[in-house]
């Protein structure tokens, strides 16, 4: 321990203060831990705002992650309610104190932050904040992020700051974890969106494919057709009805294709507002009615919605493609701290053990890898002629 950290100690318990029990080296550990854990940046960067503020006792915390034109591509916030948020407005631009993390190299720690010739004044919902402790978060020479501590929760003598300088040492250390955090979650995102590439491009090779073989045979049935109108008109006309027939199919194809490369809009539209939409779309481009119901729902972590709105795709697919239901029903409902996903048909139904010996899965496989991935599980029921029922439930976060 250093003489100023045990300095700062004892004037601390001179005023009064009495240790947290998640002071110290277990804090900071417990704080590193928690942003090792996490894999989707949104999620890594909610972590580390909440761990410093709650390590430093400070009453807001912020990070924001800056883009290229002069503003933040995310602005993460803890200590400000989801309300007061929505009254601020939108995101802050880079400029005044928050500019200075983003293009400097240095700490800033201020009594208070109103005073300084670079503050530019906030929006009127804004909560009030005056002692400040921010410093840049660096990969390298590139500075990633910017993290932002106001208002400790102490006694102050007037003009001086509440942070001290072992608030600045602790908060740097958080900062130097929080690069290496952030550059694994985005590395992470950018396998995740070269892994979906690679899906997307199977999905075009198959659509190619299936319709391909789909307008083929409407050709061949067409020309058959032409050949037969002349000498033998009801042959002719079944052949129409075929092509006719075929046409649906291949419609029904594309629709579905265009549905399931369609990006899934996770984090602007949310669970729910993405299943919903693509549901109305299934339920105008197929015969079957497609319905959905939803309840209690909250927001889940990335990954887990992901998985969700994966398998919901996968048995629709089968439902509509395969079952010959008449109606699919989708329900998104809450399950103690997580959710629960039931998709339920009225169609033909099968033997799963029959389908596992005839080594086709019918994307159950990939279901529950999905599921398990996700630290969820899936449950199958289904029997000729009994329709289908695909559940699936994860814990949330």
């Amino acid at each position: 321990m250093t003489h100023r950290a045990g300095a700062h100690r004892a004037a601390a318990h001179r005023a009064g203060e009495t240790t947290s029990p998640r002071s110290g080296l277990t804090a900071v550990s417990t704080a590193l831990l928690a942003m090792s854990r996490h894999l989707e940046v949104r999620d890594v960067l909610k972590t580390i705002v909440a761990s410093a503020r709650e390590l430093l006792d400070a009453e807001y915390a912020a990070l924001g992650v800056p883009d290229d034109h002069g503003g933040f591509a995310q602005f993460v916030v803890d200590g400000v309610s989801d309300e007061q948020w929505k009254a601020i407005g939108p995101l802050p631009r880079q400029h005044g104190i928050l500019a200075a993390m983003l293009h400097g190299a240095d700490t800033e720690r201020l009594a208070d932050v109103r005073k300084d010739p670079r503050f530019e004044g906030w929006p009127a919902a804004h909560p009030e904040m005056s002692d400040f402790l921010g410093l840049p978060i660096r990969d390298g020479d590139d500075v990633i992020g910017a993290l932002f501590l106001a208002n400790k929760r102490c006694p102050k003598p007037d003009g001086a700051c509440g942070f001290t300088e072992d608030d600045e040492e602790l908060l740097g250390m958080l900062a130097q974890h929080a690069a290496i955090a952030l550059t694994n979650a985005r590395l992470y995102e950018r396998s995740r969106e070269l892994t979906i590439a690679e899906e997307r491009s199977r999905l075009a090779h198959e659509l190619h494919d299936a319709v391909s073989q789909k307008l083929f045979s409407l050709r061949l049935t067409a020309q058959a057709a032409a050949a037969l109108v002349d000498r033998d008109p009801a042959r002719a006309k079944g052949e129409l009805q075929q092509v006719a027939a075929l046409a649906a199919e291949a419609a029904d194809e594309l629709r579905a294709a265009v549905v399931e490369l369609r990006p899934a809009a996770l984090d602007e539209d949310g669970l729910i507002a993405t299943l919903r939409t693509q549901i109305q779309v299934m339920d105008r481009a197929h015969t079957a009615r497609v319905t959905f119901h939803s309840g209690g729902v909250r927001a889940l972590p990335a990954a887990q919605e992901e998985a969700l709105l994966r398998v919901a795709q996968e048995a629709l697919h089968n439902a509509l493609r395969h079952s010959g239901a008449a109606h699919v029903d989708v329900v998104l409902e809450k399950s103690g701290q997580g959710a629960r996903l039931r998709v339920t048909d009225d169609g033909s139904g099968f033997d799963p053990k029959t389908v596992r010996r005839a080594g086709r899965h019918l994307g159950l496989v990939s279901m529950r890898d999905r599921a398990g991935g996700a630290g969820g599980r899936l449950t199958v029921e289904s029997a000729p002629g009994k329709g289908t029922t695909i559940e699936m439930e994860v814990p949330g976060g």
